[in-house]
């Protein structure tokens, strides 16, 4: 492995202040691919004074949109270039097959490209001015420096949805990657360095929550912090960043509702049904974990769904055949096991799955069976609880409204679906879920183009789209007159 294993700031590779280092392991088999510096408060203390000096003082800021656009739109043709071996270093750090990660990697392209082309389209607006003779104009200015926390799941896709529109709006960060899988990460700023981002415009700490999460969250020399993690660790965040009002931008995950209608094409609701659970193991923020069925085709979809996971191929990423990997972590595997003992405690019915496979060669990795309860209720821990793991819950309803209350019946509100052939039914269920995207007739389909973020709490702010760009935005207004007069009051 040629990575620089070792934090980037100022513009250099650097190690770890202390000797603390962390192995990296692979989840399919434990075997360790990487040792990485762990890093803490210091090393995160000097980024953050690297990024506040590179915006107080540097250029970056203000360098033309349009040049930033160029710079940004580099990083994305240096990751398409690099997408096998990018893709190959994603699927040996999660465990999920390399052709989801083949398919990230192109998404990833595209949010930098996106956001490449939105840099140099804000310029600013003009608005009245209650006097003659002067000129009001609205402006937008980057927030500063940028404190950016992301997730294991989904590394560097969820990376390239805060690195993009920090970069292009002309701020200066730090970024934090989850400290089990921060391979891809590092392979990212090797690249952000050779498309000519400046010293100390972006800057990576490797290191755990606590430590260098923390310092980021309470330091009063940053200004935003983008945190995309569990709800816990997300009301911490809060409450750090309330030292200096720091603007935030969090995704906090969701417990998210796919409603079944019997005038649904069957075919297409039961895949869809299952690509929007399995995936990654079902690793994802915006699973459909709550499917909730009309009772008249309950029993046929129920089916349905179990013959087809009893065909799943377990196994490593990297076989051509395998469908889904592993978990990430043992302690990972012990909270789903955990919470499937719950679900079965609380009497909820395992179709199928509610284990770990027996397979010889599966036994060193993290798997767990891909599972469905039935005889589920709303008031049920594992229907409200996101379990992050590969298991659907199923519940019944027999009247739209009640499908419609039923899918709002949480603390989440990311996202949902809803499938049925009557589009006046499905436009009026859209309108009532209380969550912050709505999908008809298809689950877990994102683009840049289109903001990602949550209803309740799911979160505050948006991710991806213009509004994911005005996340690292401050509104200015300047005003101008252009015959100034005394007006002799006093």
């Amino acid at each position: 492995m040629k990575l620089k294993l070792q934090h980037y700031i100022n513009g250099k590779w650097v190690g770890a202040d202390s000797e603390n280092t962390r192995t990296i392991i692979n989840p399919f088999d434990q075997e360790v691919i990487a040792v990485v510096p762990e890093g803490d408060e210091s090393n995160a203390k000097a980024a953050i004074a690297a990024a506040r000096e590179a915006f107080d003082n540097g250029e970056w800021a203000f360098t033309p949109a349009t040049e930033r656009g160029v710079v940004v739109r580099k990083i994305a043709e240096l990751i398409e270039r690099d997408k096998e071996e990018l893709a190959y270093l994603e699927s040996l750090d999660t465990g999920k097959t390399v052709e989801e990660s083949r398919g990230d990697m192109d998404d990833i392209a595209g949010v930098f490209r996106y956001f490449a082309e939105l840099a140099d389209k804000d310029g600013g607006e003009l608005i009245d001015s209650p006097i003659s003779n002067s000129i009001s104009k609205v402006v937008h200015e980057p927030v500063g420096v940028c404190g950016q926390i992301t997730p294991w799941n989904y590394p560097l896709l969820q990376a390239s949805w805060k690195l993009a529109p920090a970069l292009a709006t002309g701020n200066t960060l730090i970024m934090k990657p989850s400290e089990i899988t921060p391979l891809t990460t590092i392979k990212v700023f090797e690249l952000i360095e050779e498309a000519g981002v400046p010293a100390g415009v972006a800057n990576l700490v490797l290191g755990a929550g606590n430590t260098v999460g923390s310092e980021l969250s309470n330091n009063e020399d940053v200004d935003l912090i983008s945190f995309t993690g569990g709800i816990d660790t997300g009301k911490k965040i809060m409450q750090a960043a309330s030292a200096n009002v720091k603007k935030l931008a969090l995704e906090l995950g969701g417990k998210n509702p796919n409603v079944i209608f019997a005038d649904a094409d069957f075919e297409t609701a039961v895949d869809q049904a299952l690509n929007g659970v399995f995936f990654h193991a079902g690793q994802i923020c915006s699973a459909g974990t709550r499917l909730i069925v009309e009772e008249s085709i309950h029993d046929e979809f129920v089916q349905a769904l179990v013959e087809r996971v009893k065909e799943f191929k377990l196994g490593s990423g990297f076989e051509e055949d395998t469908q889904m990997g592993p978990l990430i972590s043992a302690e990972h595997l012990a909270k789903v096991e955990k919470y499937v003992e719950t679900g079965i405690e609380e009497g909820a019915t395992v179709a199928v799955g509610g284990g770990r496979p027996e397979e010889p060669a599966l036994q060193q990795g993290f798997f767990y069976l891909p599972t469905i309860f039935t005889d589920c209720t709303t008031d049920m821990r594992i229907v409200q609880d996101e379990g992050f793991g590969p298991i659907i819950t199923v519940e019944k309803f027999t009247a739209e409204e009640d499908a419609v209350k039923l899918a709002n019946d949480s603390i989440y509100g990311l996202a949902g679906g809803v499938f049925t052939n009557d589009i006046a039914k499905a436009e009026r269920c859209a309108a009532k879920m209380r969550m912050g995207t709505v999908w008809i007739n298809e689950f877990n389909l994102y683009f840049p183009h289109a903001p990602w973020g949550g209803f309740k709490q799911s979160g505050i702010g948006r991710e991806l789209g213009r509004l994911g760009m005005e996340e690292y935005t401050e509104t200015k207004h300047i005003f101008q007159n252009l015959k100034p007069e005394p007006i002799n009051w006093f």
